[in-house]
């Protein structure tokens, strides 16, 4: 059997994360799962990077009346002439995003049993929708988030503290729409697709109770201001549960997936003779963990032919975590990708790209980065040293210095994280 040849390793990637990124484009995967028209009003709300494309997907696609407000990230706005779109502040939250969150919960006061609530979530909506419960403040929210975000929590349990400190997640958006009916289309950005850690689930039955949220915080060491704990400990802050009969009426469907976008990947990876193989779409741990135990198994593949002879293609997605630790400009998939090429040390023949399906990998206009045989060579050569830059988290630093960031801009959409390991047949060499 004739070996395909790649001609260009890196063309080849960045058309795989193209496909990732398209597979779940709101114009494609909105529509089949938009409700029958109600006889009240249609309302359509929502939160996260992709809603406003999602509202967008909306109006393209429905012929009746409608009305509605979402809140998506800055610089992710599209136009729409029925919906308005509200812009704040991702991942920390500002004073743009409490304001729409507020509004949101208004707006869904008072409906009837003949109305409907299309409720349109995706990723980043935690931060969209940052309505603290009462007694707390937008600053009390945005010193927890940010040390969470620093301390190497998953999102899942940055999720559990943040529901349990919310005037609308945990279920208590949809509470708060009863009787009407409450239909929710997700986008999924997380590890295992559960809606409730999808924008901390303000439209889902939550069953996590404020004592694992401070479990979690004391795990982490996270100090809280006085009030949230006085919420926590007192259980103020228990969210919407399992059978709460405000929820009967709700239906939930995740409409694009990490899985959909890592086969729509491999389907381009087929196409040029190469054998696929995924690994996982909800692989987590600390970024530069899963990179040095990931560049193992390539090794394997590269080496010995095992699990898999190359030439093939290793995919996977999850959500890794960073614990920072330095001053650099972090970013979660350039930390994997640089602990990945230390490890590789110059492997000859391993190609990879690692990036954020939303086009921001950390708090950085920079989706990812592509990884080649030479890219330690280059950076020695450069006076730069790579073990150095993954001490001090500063893998964007690292690859845009050597000219090998991977810039989308705004995807519109968010499925996680997207890694890709090509092995060549030159990596027997």
């Amino acid at each position: 059997m004739d070996m395909p040849k790649i001609v260009d390793a890196r063309a080849l990637l960045r058309e795989m994360f193209g496909a990732a990124i398209a597979a779940a484009q709101p114009a494609r995967c909105v529509p089949p799962y938009l409700p029958e028209p109600p006889v009240g009003r249609l309302l359509v709300i929502g939160a996260g990077k992709a809603s406003a494309a999602m509202a967008q997907a909306v109006e393209d696609h429905w012929s009746g009346p409608l009305e509605g407000l979402v809140v998506t990230r800055y610089g992710y706005a599209v136009p729409c002439r029925r919906i308005e779109i509200v812009e704040a502040a991702h991942p920390v939250p500002d004073a743009a995003g409490l304001a729409a969150a507020q509004r949101i919960l208004d707006r869904v006061r008072g409906l009837g049993p003949n109305d409907t609530v299309l409720c349109l979530i995706s990723g980043g909506g935690s931060a969209l929708l940052p309505l603290p419960g009462a007694g707390l403040t937008l600053a009390d929210k945005q010193a927890i988030n940010r040390a969470l975000l620093n301390s190497g929590a998953t999102i899942s349990e940055m999720n559990c503290v943040r529901r349990h400190l919310s005037a609308i997640k945990g279920g208590r958006l949809a509470a708060a729409a009863h009787p009407a009916r409450v239909v929710t289309l997700l986008i999924s950005d997380v590890p295992g697709d559960n809606p409730m850690d999808i924008a901390s689930g303000p439209t889902v039955a939550d069953p996590t109770t404020c004592a694992d949220a401070l479990a979690i915080l004391a795990r982490y060491g996270i100090d809280l201001p006085p009030a949230a704990r006085t919420r926590l400990e007192s259980g103020v802050g228990e969210t919407v549960k399992p059978g709460d009969s405000r929820l009967a009426g709700s239906a939930t469907h995740l409409i694009a997936t990490p899985q959909m976008a890592l086969e729509a990947a491999a389907t381009v990876a087929r196409r040029a003779g190469l054998a696929v193989h995924i690994l996982g779409d909800s692989l987590e741990g600390e970024a530069r963990d899963v990179g040095t135990v990931m560049a193992g198994i390539t090794r394997q593949v590269a080496l010995r032919g095992q699990p898999f002879p190359p030439p093939c293609v290793l995919l996977s997605g999850g959500e890794t975590t960073v614990t920072v630790r330095g001053h650099g400009r972090g970013g979660r998939n350039v930390e994997f990708l640089l602990a990945l090429g230390i490890a590789l040390d110059g492997q000859p023949g391993i190609h990879a790209l690692a990036g954020d399906t939303d086009g921001v990998d950390g708090q950085e206009d920079i989706a990812g980065a592509y990884l080649a045989p030479d890219t330690l060579a280059r950076a020695w050569a450069q006076g730069i040293k790579p073990r150095d830059r993954l001490a001090n988290n500063d893998g964007h630093g690292f690859f845009q210095t050597l000219g090998d960031a991977v810039i989308t801009g705004p995807t519109l959409t968010n499925v996680n994280d997207f890694r890709a390991i090509l092995v060549t047949e030159d990596a027997r060499r």
